[in-house]
């Protein structure tokens, strides 16, 4: 098809405004399932401690007719400790940007700080639930809280030479294995049999495909629309109660972890707060900073199948 003669066009034009859209597009992950269901606790010290208990072995045996009263020993409490660890984000924006005009923002330093504290949280979510150790730290060494994998050892699931000590210590990785129903069945079993009840599975998201092929599937019957395949698992129902599967990008792959919320806090020395760093030119510097770390409240309660194949 033929142009019109001396159509001025685009490709002569030098004063066209450019199209910019006020729409910014951001698919980072963002989503924080461990911190954001577990509880929240203030403390004052950056070592903060607890206690956990168990009760007597029980026993069905009867007593005699007026017997005389043998006293019980008497059950004490256990005090455990973790560590909080400081986590920071910051942004610095100069002086004429500030004060110009971006799309899709009424300002440059807003905009960056709402990104820092998304990234802050996903930073807390990473330290949370995975494998960090207790470190008390030092002048030239960081703090750093026990993470949720650093806490399990009643009811865990490890591959050949994998191994935990608990208590804020970060355990050994073993050899990786394929993620089963057998091997998740067999913790949550350990976890009834210690008076565990995880209502919540994270894991990432290799290994929640594979849940959602786990065999219980075949019987499965449900209403779906002509057009949509359903082949995905949200809640697995099990002999001792429901687990809800939460992917996650921020827990270990090779790590499929059973937590009961109620028994687990963020405990914040420092909750989030916007620091203004001071001036030393033409820029503006904030940063955002929290002082927290993990009540493990009763390891217990919880439970984990380790060392899973990632692929």
């Amino acid at each position: 098809m033929a142009k019109v003669t001396n159509a001025f066009d685009t490709y002569s034009a030098s004063s066209d405004r450019e199209q910019l859209s006020n729409v910014i597009y951001n698919i980072s992950p963002q989503t924080t399932p461990f911190l954001s269901s577990i509880g929240k606790n203030s403390i004052r010290n950056v070592v903060f401690d607890w206690q956990t208990e168990n009760l007597p072995t029980p026993s069905g045996a009867g007593q005699l007719e007026g017997f005389a009263l043998e006293r019980s020993v008497a059950t004490a409490t256990a005090r455990v400790s973790n560590v909080a660890q400081i986590s920071k984000r910051d942004a610095t924006v100069s002086g004429s940007q500030q004060a110009s005009d971006p799309a899709g923002k009424k300002s440059e330093m807003a905009h960056q700080l709402a990104i820092m504290s998304k990234a802050l949280k996903r930073d807390m979510e990473t330290a949370l639930c995975q494998k960090g150790a207790k470190t008390t730290g030092n002048a030239t060494t960081a703090r750093v809280t026990g993470g949720f994998e650093s806490w399990i050892t009643s009811n865990v699931s490890r591959g050949t030479g994998g191994s935990g000590a608990g208590n804020g210590a970060a355990p050994t990785d073993g050899t990786q294995r394929a993620l089963t129903e057998t091997l998740l069945k067999s913790v949550l079993q350990d976890c009834f049999a210690n008076g565990g009840e995880p209502s919540m599975a994270i894991c990432g998201p290799v290994n929640k495909q594979k849940i959602s092929g786990f065999t219980g599937r075949a019987s499965a019957r449900q209403m779906v629309d002509a057009n949509t395949v359903e082949a995905s698992v949200s809640i697995y129902a099990s002999d001792f109660g429901e687990l809800k599967i939460v992917p996650s990008n921020f827990s270990r792959e090779r790590s499929l972890l059973l937590v009961d919320p109620d028994f687990a806090k963020v405990s914040y020395l420092r909750d989030f707060k916007t620091v203004d760093i001071s001036t030393i030119g033409d820029a503006v510097t904030k940063m955002i900073l929290c002082e927290y770390g993990l009540e493990m409240s009763n390891q217990a309660a919880h439970g984990i199948v380790a060392d899973l194949t990632t692929s």
